[in-house]
């Protein structure tokens, strides 16, 4: 009897937790869903016309400003990619420096214990003509330089990119530091030994080792960039026009501005979707390979 009460403990206390977040998570994506089928305006309407209960999506997909969202979405997400390797190339130079790792590391992940908010301001700041850099560099003479950007639809969502790397390179250089740490010193002394010049041991055997690092990366990264709102409304508030607008600010806008809760529960579910779609494959292939890994190290 005693075994038994001990094996349904643990399940006795995360009973709490796991009805919470069935009920708060799973059921308010239930009813983003259902109410995205309505034609909810400010308040819920929670009659579905079965005669078109896809009229909200219709309507999205007929949105030129989904779609600039949408095409804003994949510019931000290859953009932001850059952390990635910018982040690498950090962890790499530390790890092999070793001196100052401690100063180093803690100076390039000081971004990432600023808010987005914070961190789309000062950039703001930064690319203002008057008080930023262009400011700055038309004191000194040079004024054919143009960091304008914020006020140039073509190239605002470039500006949020650079925020955005700037935000985020120091937390991906902490993962692929951890990442550098696990590999034997037996495989850079073997290296060594043989003559193979460093950059063929990153590119042939220290990146190959760490793939499941960079594909953690990855699925992190598809999530920020999925959700971003907080710097694209402290930089742009989504301008100029529409330049900005992604799938958050699109999803925000239609509720607050327009007041439409169908609408943006539409727009809020193709989020979801959006995220299924990169994050499972992701998730997916992670799991593969670290089945092939078990089962080589198995064999």
């Amino acid at each position: 009897m005693t075994i038994r009460w001990s094996r349904a403990t643990p399940q006795l206390a995360l009973a709490p937790a796991a009805t919470l977040t069935l009920v708060a998570f799973a059921g308010s994506i239930l009813w983003t869903v259902y109410v995205s089928l309505t034609r909810s305006r400010r308040l819920p309407d929670y009659a579905i016309d079965w005669s078109d209960p896809f009229r909200q999506y219709r309507r999205l997909f007929g949105d030129a400003a989904w779609t600039i969202s949408l095409s804003n979405l994949f510019i931000l997400a290859l953009g932001s990619a850059i952390a990635i390797g910018f982040g690498f190339l950090l962890a790499a130079m530390i790890e092999r420096e070793r001196r100052g790792e401690d100063l180093f590391r803690t100076v390039f992940l000081y971004p990432l214990a600023v808010s987005l908010i914070v961190t789309g301001v000062a950039w703001r700041w930064i690319f203002n003509p008057q008080l930023g850099l262009q400011g700055a560099l038309h004191a000194i003479g040079l004024t054919w330089v143009d960091f304008d950007w914020l006020s140039n639809g073509d190239t605002a969502m470039y500006a949020i990119i650079i925020a955005s790397i700037w935000q985020s390179s120091g937390f991906y250089m902490a993962l692929m530091l951890a990442g550098l740490k696990g590999i034997s010193d037996e495989i850079w002394n073997a290296a060594r030994l043989d003559g193979v010049p460093l950059w063929r041991v990153y590119v042939e055997v220290i990146i190959p080792m760490m793939k499941f690092t960079f594909l953690t990366c990855a699925i992190l990264l598809s999530l920020g960039v999925i959700k971003a709102y907080d710097i694209v409304v402290a930089m742009t508030n989504g301008g100029p026009g529409q330049s900005t607008w992604v799938p958050a600010y699109f999803t925000i806008n239609a509720m607050t501005n327009r007041g439409n809760l169908g609408y943006a529960s539409a727009a809020a579910t193709m989020m979801l979707v959006l995220t299924l779609m990169v994050f499972l494959p992701l998730v997916l292939v992670t799991a593969w390979q670290q089945r092939r890994a078990r089962k080589g190290a198995a064999q």
